[in-house]
């Protein structure tokens, strides 16, 4: 990791129009999970209706709507503007590692899906149940395995495709948020999949009544995240290495 491109990188992310988006999705979050908690009235939340409801909400919202979508903010901005922009070539031109760079803007991204993104769904996960218990932190964790891999995936996309926003967009809202929890092959091939695996592993015997459930298993979902975002790494270092410093 370098310290500077991490720098730099964190200003890009963070810019005014960026950093507006990365407010409303977990504030949006948020004010869903109180809304639902305050209509669900005197219901104990602590007891497994409460915390069905919570679980459902944090998956079916925060973990398969609002993390694809910060990740793809935040992936994206860590290195496309500077790809669209071409001043990519001056920071291609020092003496650094084109992996040196690409996983430093990838640590980046994942900060701040930690910070914008986990944090909120484990805040929220608390204000639904009223306890740091097993719902709160299984969907904590899930959201940040899925994080990580979204972060790598998505910085990818803006090294290989000038059109990342649409790309990032259909593959988050379609196939992750629909496709990924409705149609049962897909369903193998998707990131929150894999991710809700480490989830239901963290609420243990009660995963299943609390309707937390993966269609692969533990090791599988682990293994799949690690590779994915390996690989998307791997790829993006290399597919940097091809861009020319006399490039527009």
């Amino acid at each position: 990791m370098n310290a500077t491109v991490a720098q730099l990188t964190s200003r890009a992310v963070l810019g005014r129009r960026r950093a507006l988006l990365l407010l409303l999705l977990p504030v949006a979050l948020l004010l869903v999970c109180v809304v639902a908690r305050a209509l669900a009235g005197t219901a104990d939340p602590a007891g497994e209706a409460g915390h069905a409801l919570a679980a459902e909400l944090l998956n079916g919202f925060g973990l398969a709507v609002v993390l694809p979508l910060l990740a793809l903010i935040a992936g994206t901005g860590a290195i496309g503007p500077e790809i669209d922009d071409g001043s990519i070539v001056y920071l291609l031109a020092k003496p650094l590692r084109r992996s040196t760079i690409v996983v430093t803007k990838v640590l980046v991204a994942i900060g701040v899906v930690l910070l914008f993104g986990v944090v909120p769904v484990l805040i929220g996960g608390v204000v639904m149940t009223g306890e740091l218990g097993e719902v709160a932190l299984g969907s904590a964790v899930g959201s940040l395995a899925a994080g990580v891999a979204y972060s790598a995936v998505f910085l990818l996309l803006a090294v290989v495709s000038r059109n990342v926003v649409v790309v990032g967009l259909l593959y988050a809202l379609i196939w992750e948020s629909l496709i990924g929890q409705i149609v049962p092959g897909a369903q193998a091939l998707s990131i929150l999949q894999w991710s809700l695996a480490l989830t239901e592993a963290v609420a243990g015997g009660d995963a299943e009544a609390l309707g937390i459930t993966s269609a692969v298993s533990l090791p599988v979902g682990a293994i799949l995240l690690t590779l994915v975002t390996v690989g998307a790494t791997w790829y993006a270092s290399r597919r940097l290495r091809t861009i020319r410093l006399s490039e527009d």
